[in-house]
């Protein structure tokens, strides 16, 4: 018998993994200017992300796939990484 809704020590819950995809996504679709049409690939971008995030254990790990796509400027994509992060930590969906 294996249980269906198995989670991980430390990992976030349902509704703490959807804010953090939230966060995610606004900050993506700040940093674009909010042009019309891209909603639905911000959101599929963040829950990429965050998913490698939880998976990794590693704030660094939004890096992976949020920035893809953005600037090849690796100052630019460390910047919006950096960007990410710390919408996350003011939005309350991480910790440190």
């Amino acid at each position: 018998m294996h249980p269906t809704n198995f989670q991980a020590p430390g990992a976030p819950t349902t509704d703490e993994r959807r804010k953090m995809v939230e966060i995610a996504a606004y900050f993506l679709a700040e940093h674009r200017g909010f042009a019309p049409g891209e909603a639905d690939s911000d959101w599929h971008r963040a829950e990429k992300a965050i998913d490698a995030m939880i998976a990794d254990g590693l704030a660094g790990g939004l890096t992976h796939g949020l920035t893809r796509g953005l600037s090849s400027d690796s100052v630019h994509r460390a910047e919006v990484s950096e960007g990410i992060r710390n919408a996350l930590k003011l939005g309350g969906g991480l910790s440190g």
